[in-house]
């Protein structure tokens, strides 16, 4: 009897010990991140969708794709094939290569302001009558652009008439009315009269206070600024006319591209109302200043128009080419550009993904240059970048960069 009870105390001890080492190995595991390591099921076309056993899509049906939480760093994501797939998602192995780089800009023709004449007042006094008073109307050379009344001009014509009736006066009278008429003369032409109407002066009998001026050049009217009637001090501008015969392409630069413009670049123009037509042209100016709300460089280019097709304010599109550079380009939305940071997704292993910060630079022909230093083995994301993009985001509520931010 005695044996018989040692023997259930025995039993007894070893069971107790058994249920104690089984909760003390539960305890233990306790204390892991089970979420780590847990699978949850999702829709590949309706990936808000999350279920914590295999089944189908309550909303499309088809059947829940496997998820392993395994994403054990910040910047990384699990992806299955179906997702892969779905996500057109595609890599491959990036090494420098030599790129033609051509960038493209859209332009606006403008007037050449070099090639812009402004006729001024040669003398003070008041618009009697403007013979043009259309902006847009052509003058030639040698048409009568207004009449002005100026005493200062009739004195000088009186003047001229005196010196030349006392030419003919013997003696001294003779000698000195020569010079009074050149001196004369001298005054009139500086006051913008031709030597025409000086000679006219000769023949009349009433010296008139009004004198018509007419234009020393050919050109389109861009700007008239005197109105009949104006009294007009002596240099004061009345009408501007523009040579339309060359014309400025103007065109803005981001910021970020300006360092690769330089004078005398070389680039192709072609233009939206000519389809047909294109002329080499050269950067002729490169604004210094940078325009603080748009963050962007003028620059220009001067366009021959010889024949008077083009008109200002046509459109136009600027090719600037560039010598051949060498460098990793990859396709520009392979790379998701924010406010502050740009990057780009790698395989880090099959279905693993990590994003990478990276510094970018030229863009050019649907490629964008990256001069951050990458390792050539690894396989970048060239297809899909934004699906893994919004995965991440929808998955793990945050932004793919906000880790790497701090």
């Amino acid at each position: 009897m005695k044996k018989m009870i040692n023997r259930s105390i025995t039993v007894l001890l070893v069971f107790m010990m058994v249920i104690a080492c089984t909760t003390k190995n539960k305890e233990d595991h306790s204390g892991h991140d089970m979420g780590k390591e847990t699978t949850f099921y999702t829709c590949s076309m309706d990936p808000q969708i999350k279920e914590d056993k295999p089944g189908k899509c309550p909303i499309c049906h088809m059947p829940l794709t496997p998820i392993k939480n395994n994403d054990t760093e910040a910047n990384e994501i699990s992806l299955s094939k179906q997702q892969i797939q779905l996500g057109n998602i595609t890599t491959q192995t990036i090494a420098a290569t030599q790129n033609s780089l051509e960038q493209s800009y859209t332009g606006v023709l403008t007037i050449n302001q070099e090639k812009i004449n402004t006729i001024s007042a040669r003398a003070m006094g008041r618009i009697e009558k403007l013979y043009f008073k259309t902006i847009g109307g052509y003058v030639r050379k040698n048409d009568a652009l207004y009449s002005l009344y100026s005493e200062d001009i009739a004195i000088a014509k009186q003047d001229y008439f005196t010196a030349y009736k006392q030419l003919s006066m013997p003696g001294d009278f003779g000698k000195n009315a020569q010079n009074m008429l050149n001196a004369a003369k001298q005054k009139l032409l500086f006051f913008g009269l031709s030597n025409a109407q000086i000679e006219n002066i000769r023949n009349s009998k009433v010296i008139s206070p009004y004198t018509t001026f007419y234009s020393t050049t050919s050109g389109y009217i861009s700007e008239i600024i005197a109105t009949e009637g104006t009294y007009m001090m002596e240099g004061s501008p009345i009408i501007k006319l523009a040579d339309l015969s060359n014309l400025w392409l103007e065109a803005q630069v981001n910021v970020n591209y300006s360092k690769n413009v330089s004078l005398g670049q070389n680039a192709k123009v072609s233009f939206t109302d000519f389809p047909d037509k294109t002329m080499n042209a050269k950067v002729s100016f490169i604004n210094p200043e940078i325009n603080p709300d748009t963050r962007l460089l003028l620059i220009r280019l001067q366009v021959p128009n010889k024949n008077l097709e083009l008109k200002p304010g046509m459109q136009a599109m600027v090719k600037l080419n560039q010598s051949i550079k060498k460098g990793i380009f990859i396709p520009v939305d392979a790379v998701i550009r924010e406010e502050n940071a740009s990057y780009i997704w790698i395989e880090k292993s099959p279905g693993i993904f990590e994003n990478l910060m990276v510094e970018t630079g030229i863009e050019s022909n649907g490629l964008i240059e990256i001069k951050s230093e990458i390792d050539v083995s690894k396989k970048i994301v060239i297809t899909g970048a934004y699906a893994i993009n919004s995965e991440y985001k929808f998955r793990k509520g945050t932004d793919p960069m906000e880790g790497m931010k701090m």
